[in-house]
């Protein structure tokens, strides 16, 4: 469990990195859900395993910012990332699904009513 939530962070990190290199850690870390200590060691962890590199970014007026860039080896593992990530995310849509499917058959509805059913 701890892997996959490992791998989606990482996931996650890359693929803002991809678009917004020069996002600060505080943003990072808010937009992809964890705090800015946790972040700060993604990045770490990402830069030491070759996935992100650090670049000054230039048109800060704070010289000590960052740009976080991936490299060739990190844009492959956004990749592969991506690729499980989608599979394991088909794979829970398909698990609630079915349970859905059978939670109608239990309640006697077809599954076009679904979405009229509400939890209160």
């Amino acid at each position: 469990m701890r892997t996959k939530l490992q791998e989606d962070t990482h996931f996650r990190v890359l693929r803002l990195l991809q678009d917004n290199p020069e996002m600060s850690q505080r943003e990072l870390a808010k937009a992809a859900g964890v705090s800015v200590g946790g972040l700060h060691y993604v990045l770490n962890a990402l830069v030491e395993k070759g996935l992100v590199k650090l670049g000054n970014f230039t048109a800060a007026k704070d010289k000590r910012r960052y740009a976080y860039i991936l490299t060739s080896k990190g844009m492959a593992k956004k990749a592969a990332l991506t690729r499980a990530f989608l599979t394991r995310k088909m794979e829970e849509y398909e698990a609630l699904r079915a349970e859905i499917d059978a939670l109608n058959a239990e309640l006697g509805t077809d599954a076009s009513h679904t979405s009229e059913l509400t939890l209160k």
